[in-house]
């Protein structure tokens, strides 16, 4: 007998319910509160495979798209929990198996797909350059058959949990290239092995996200490590943020569902003047808007995922499933809040941690005003604004 896509797609999503039951909201508050990494969750996610979906069979994963990737993402947030402790190691795919070279994929996929290796970190962002990649001033200088690092990254998330990091370096400095997009290079860095030459500062931040400000000095990356062709890092890494944004969207529209489940349940609960408060119009109409917005976002979601795992274009597709889904979360935040009241602040109803979990990706990994543009110029043909 032969299983559907559809039936395979409910079996993922049953599989990870179940994970997650085993990790109910009680653990996740405990981790918040203690500003702790979820190691145990992420250590049952590899043992499990779910974290190795994106990873070929060849090399020890399950060989699935990006759409399944997606749901994993989208069920682990609706569950409570927040899949942004392991998401790196699926969006990291997306450079590694597009660009990587075939060594590249058999030294380090299958220790990943096992757990013997973590990628969860992804050096990108510097203090000075902001959004703006094309300006970052880390630089990757060539010596021999090795490149020396030297700079600073800022908010990189989960580089103390990981053993290797993604990293975007400058390899020409950006007054002798031809485009700005060009002189960029990407690497697989071992920090493990280069820990004496890297500093890590953890960032105090509103959600327990493991965010970090990481400084080079003198590390090394061998030449091998080098993804693609040197100079030309931006172009590769674009694989890498197109997933990102489809996987952000995934857990956004995992938030914005868990939102409006646990919204319906208390409005149909909660009485106030002998009735539920959901007989309302004013409690319905805000939680049956959002819904209607997040159901929409999933579409974008899908189909954004279907034309990556497709290997076609899906640059505004993926940006417009990322804006989406988070402003449609972010309603949907709010109107939990409201429905709950002063309840929704009281840390164990849970609503107030996953409403400063829910307002991260507004901003993050790229600002909505950033998508907003992409669209202007990229879709509409409207004039550059930056």
């Amino acid at each position: 007998m032969t299983v559907s896509a559809d039936e395979e797609i409910n079996l993922i999503r049953q599989s990870v319910r179940s994970l997650c039951a085993e990790f109910p909201e009680s653990y996740w508050r405990e981790t918040d509160e203690k500003n702790a990494y979820p190691e145990e969750f992420i250590q049952t996610l590899t043992e499990e495979g779910w974290l190795s979906v994106l990873i070929p069979e060849e090399y020890g994963g399950a060989g699935l798209g990006m759409y399944e990737a997606s749901v994993i993402l989208e069920e682990i947030n609706r569950s409570g929990g927040n899949a942004g402790a392991g998401h790196a190691q699926m969006y990291t795919m997306g450079a590694i198996l597009r660009h990587g070279s075939e060594e590249q994929k058999q030294r380090y996929l299958p220790k990943i797909a096992s757990g013997e290796l973590r990628l969860q970190a992804f050096g990108i962002t510097e203090p000075t350059a902001g959004s703006d990649t094309t300006s970052i001033e880390t630089t990757a200088v060539r010596e021999g058959n090795k490149y020396i690092i030297n700079g600073q990254k800022i908010w990189i998330s989960r580089t103390q949990y990981s053993d290797l990091m993604l990293l975007l370096a400058r390899t020409t400095p950006k007054d002798q290239v031809a485009k700005k997009t060009d002189g960029l290079s990407l690497f697989i860095l071992d920090m493990k092995d280069q820990k004496n030459n890297i500093a890590i500062r953890p960032i105090d931040t509103m959600i327990n996200h493991a965010t970090t400000e990481v400084f080079f000095e003198n590390a090394e990356i061998p030449a091998e490590n080098l993804i693609g062709k040197e100079d030309k890092g931006f172009k590769q890494v674009l694989s890498g943020m197109n997933a990102e944004r489809i996987l952000i969207a995934s857990e956004s529209i995992g938030d914005g569902k868990y939102f409006i489940d646990k919204a319906v349940q208390y409005a149909n609960e909660r009485e106030v003047f002998n009735r539920p408060i959901g007989q309302n119009q004013g409690v319905q109409f805000p939680i049956s808007q959002s819904y209607m917005e997040i159901e929409s976002a999933a579409l974008m979601r899908d189909r954004a995922a279907n034309l990556f795992d497709a290997g076609e274009n899906c640059g505004a597709e993926a940006n417009m499933a990322k804006y989406l889904s988070t402003e449609s979360t972010w309603k949907a935040a709010n109107a939990a809040m409201t429905t709950f009241g002063g309840y929704g602040f009281a840390s164990e109803y849970n609503i107030e941690r996953k409403f400063r979990e829910a307002r991260l990706y507004i901003v993050a990994p790229v600002t909505n005003n950033l998508v907003t543009t992409y669209i202007g110029q990229h879709v509409l043909g409207l004039p550059r604004s930056f």
